[in-house]
């Protein structure tokens, strides 16, 4: 099929290549188009399958009594039966854990769609064996190494933000600022190699700033897939390093009204908040609101003094004045739910205010009023940033026949705004123009509205499940402020792809995928606001950046198996990646502030390719499960910020410069992850992580790649004790993790030596009349160990982490259904 001739002439051969594939790719969808048939004759019986909670069961076994028809459950708890003649039939569900299920169904002409809810066995471990079955079959139908997250998992290790929360995983870690803000790197990768879903669509913020938070509420998720390894076949350019999928939470069930009131307290920051939910729902439409609000003040760590570059700053209480925060949340979900279609809109603003550490941003740190900022731990001085994030995505779909027809529309808007004091170097005039337009506190501005589209169709038609798909997306990025770091630019992004998952028998699954990604990128010209002497002895507005139009594309595939026995799984995967530089790799030209440097673009770079291989290896016993995850990264043309020995003394105030290169660089590593019940009250977990990254050229040949997390190890030990009925679910955990030291750096990077920290996790569920209060307790850093995180934000300045932090969170669920008393779970459908 696609050995397809192309006519001889003068095509370059980027152009044949182009025609090539998309005509390859035409016929491969016609192709498959053909394979599909629609029954003409007979009725459709499908549905879905849940649990208690109404979240999609996979792997359930659909069987209809007196006839062959026997059919599973896919990772949305979807089952279909075609050409059934008319009659009554007795349809029977299986999944282990869960009590079986039989249906009385009358076929006569029309379509009958079954909503289906089981029961566990037992239902004093109902929540347990509810997250692991789910968990387990979503794991065991991915085609990439992928974790997944629960709320209950969020709940109960609540971290600074969502992905703080995230980095007791292993294979993640964070890059942190403050107590609030953090980003995400997955096995070592992350600013733009790491792509954020919410609900579907791609969250787009600044990205490329170590500074630069995520604006996602925790309390708002759902289930959160992590997908480490690269993913650019499904998910476009960014994914080269992974994908953090965070989904929205299930709609309520039918016929109810209800919400929940979280309360969270912490210690270290003096931070207290709470998050409001109110839902409800008829029969096809339903709402879901949500509101969060925090307020903390600045944060602790176990020292006196910290050394800002050689200068000895004292801290007030140990606190690190001017990292105060503020934080809020407003979300809407409301749609319609039907048996075929269904379309919800999902509406969301986040906004925070949060302050930087006074004494490590600006050029003279050194000038700091110390005084004024000791005088309150709760107010946000200058230096500070302020995010608004609002966001509106569609989410729509629709079965026919052997189709699923999915669509996300979706619309973003990333306000940022960074204040300091006007501090002039180079040629800046000393004391700031009255006649300027913008204010004097406005070091930066960043200005993005994003629109996105998605689109699939789902086709099962025998063993294959394929997946068709095409994304767009439109940046346009505008630019404020005083001083200059990036330019502004638009940007275009589209890519088609086909994915088919194929059953070969019972426990092999066979994956394929080819995706043809094209990007244009277009930087506008920008030029100081204020004369510079050049060396004639003439007085310019330099030009900082110039125009710049850069075309992208590249074709990346993807090809794996899974192999499940009952007690043995295996994964492979291996594949092409892509991702397109960005603005500030093309033309960056300024100080960044927060490190000190100057930092230049370079505008002729090329796009970044990797080659993977990712391997999953795991067993499980009745007492204990052990997987294995390696993996091998290649990268001919990896892009990141060189220091060089050059100065800039005219714009820069003496900083040094950092010039964005390119290198091949090879990586590999992998992670280990070790279960073992000793009783069905005590057990234990034993999670590892190990990453390797070598340069193989450049000027930095023979080093590893910036922000490299060390060797690490994590061991758990929980017990679940017995405690009657008005306490149940009780839970005591101990994480002890082990880090080890990090000698392979990247000057300016500093050698971080190990160390050993002690976590502690307690909770239950508290049951007053019926209505049930979930209480959870966390100590981080239980010992108050002053050490320093390698991948932290303020790693360069030898700041240490944050101390003790004492975390209560109470979590009060109401629920009301018609014929049902408040507090108690609907029945099944």
């Amino acid at each position: 099929m696609w050995a397809i001739g192309l006519p001889v002439c003068s095509y370059t051969p980027v152009a044949i290549q182009a025609l090539f594939l998309m005509r390859s790719f035409y016929v491969f969808v016609f192709c498959l188009l053909g394979f599909c048939r629609v029954d003409a004759q007979g009725v459709r019986l499908s549905g879905k399958v849940v649990n208690h909670a109404q979240r999609p069961l996979s792997g359930v076994i659909i069987t209809l009594s007196g006839t062959a028809a026997t059919g599973i459950t896919d990772t949305q708890g979807d089952f279909s039966f075609t050409g059934l003649p008319a009659g009554d039939y007795e349809l029977v569900t299986a999944l282990p854990g869960y009590r079986q299920h039989h249906v009385s169904v009358k076929i006569k002409t029309a379509d009958v769609y079954l909503n289906i809810r089981l029961s566990p066995l037992r239902r004093q471990l109902q929540e347990v064996v509810v997250a692991d079955n789910h968990v387990q079959e979503r794991k065991a139908t991915a085609p990439l190494n992928t974790e997944i997250v629960t709320p209950d998992f969020i709940q109960r290790h609540l971290g600074g933000s969502l992905m703080k929360t995230l980095e007791r995983l292993p294979g993640i870690k964070t890059i942190g600022i403050g107590s609030g803000q953090s980003k995400p790197l997955i096995r070592g990768l992350g600013f733009n190699r790491v792509v954020v879903l919410d609900k579907g669509v791609k969250h787009e913020g600044q990205q490329w700033g170590a500074d630069h938070g995520l604006e996602l509420d925790q309390f708002a998720a759902g289930d959160i897939e992590l997908i480490k390894g690269a993913a650019s076949f499904m998910y476009g350019s960014d994914a080269i390093g992974g994908a953090i999928d965070v989904k929205p939470p299930p709609p309520p069930p039918l016929h109810t009204f209800g919400g929940s009131v979280d309360l969270i307290g912490k210690t270290n920051n003096n931070l207290y908040g709470t998050s409001f939910r109110l839902y409800g729902r008829k029969q096809h439409w339903f709402f879901d609101t949500r509101f969060t609000y925090q307020n903390y003040g600045d944060y602790r760590v176990p020292t006196d003094t910290v050394y800002v570059y050689d200068y000895a700053v004292n801290l007030h209480h140990r606190q690190l004045r001017n990292t105060a925060g503020r934080e809020t949340g407003l979300h809407l979900n409301t749609g319609y739910l039907g048996e075929k279609f269904r379309s919800v809109f999902y509406v969301s603003n986040t906004f925070s205010k949060s302050g930087f550490f006074a004494n490590a941003h600006g050029l003279e740190p050194r000038r700091v009023d110390e005084a004024l900022h000791d005088a309150s731990s709760r107010d946000i001085q200058l230096p500070s940033q302020q995010v608004n994030h609002f966001k509106l995505i569609n989410r729509s779909s629709y079965v026919w026949n052997h189709h699923q027809l999915e669509m996300e529309l979706g619309y973003q808007r990333n306000f940022r705004q960074e204040f300091s004091h006007y501090v002039n170097h180079g040629y800046m005039p000393p004391v700031y123009p009255d006649t300027m337009k913008i204010p004097h506190d406005l070091e930066r501005e960043f200005d993005k509205q994003v629109y996105s589209a998605n689109f699939r169709d789902r086709i099962t038609t025998g063993k294959h499940v394929i997946t068709l798909g095409i994304n767009g997306e439109y940046q346009h990025n505008i630019i404020n402020g005083w001083t200059f770091l990036v330019p502004a630019f638009d940007q275009k992004t589209a890519g088609a792809f086909g994915y088919d998952q194929y059953q070969l028998n019972e426990h092999v699954l066979l994956f394929g995928a080819v995706r043809y990604d094209y990007g244009q990128l277009q930087l506008f010209r920008y030029s100081d606001w204020f004369p510079s002497k050049t060396s004639s002895g003439e007085q310019q507005y330099l030009v900082r950046a110039a125009d710049l139009n850069r075309t992208f594309h590249s074709l990346v595939w993807s090809a794996g198996m899974n192999y499940n026995r009952e007690k043995f799984n295996l994964k492979a995967n291996a594949g092409k990646s892509f991702r397109m530089p960005i603005a500030k790799e093309l033309g960056a030209n300024g100080v960044n502030y927060h490190y000190f440097s100057y930092e230049r673009g370079d505008p002729g770079l090329s796009p970044e390719q990797s080659y993977q291989a990712d391997l999953s290896v795991g067993w499980t016993e009745k007492k204990w499960s052990v997987q294995l995850s390696p993996f091998y990264n290649y990268f001919p043309n990896y892009i990141y910020l060189n220091p060089t020995a050059d100065h800039d003394y005219y714009y820069g105030a003496g900083n040094q410069v950092f010039q964005y290169a390119q290198s091949s660089v090879m990586r590999y590593g992998g992670e280990v992850q070790l279960k073992y019940r000793f009783s069905e009250k005590f057990r234990t977990e034993w999670l590892g992580e190990y990453l390797y990254a070598r340069q193989l050229s450049g000027d930095k040949k023979g080093y590893t790649l910036p922000f490299s997390p060390p060797a690490s190890a994590l061991i758990n030990l929980t017990w679940t004790p017995a405690t009657g009925k008005l306490f149940r679910d009780t839970y005591w955990s101990v994480d002890y993790r082990i880090t080890a030291h990090q000698h392979h750096i990247v000057p300016p990077e500093k050698k971080t030596p190990g160390y050993q920290v002690v976590n502690m996790q307690a909770g239950t569920k508290v049951h007053l009349s019926r209505q049930p209060v979930l209480v959870s307790l966390q100590v981080q850093n239980l010992f108050n160990t002053r050490y320093l995180n390698h991948t932290s934000f303020y790693r360069l300045i030898e700041l240490p982490e944050a101390g003790r932090n004492i975390i209560l969170s109470i979590k009060v669920p109401f629920f009301f259904q018609r014929d049902s008393q408040p507090g108690v779970a609907p029945g099944s459908n």
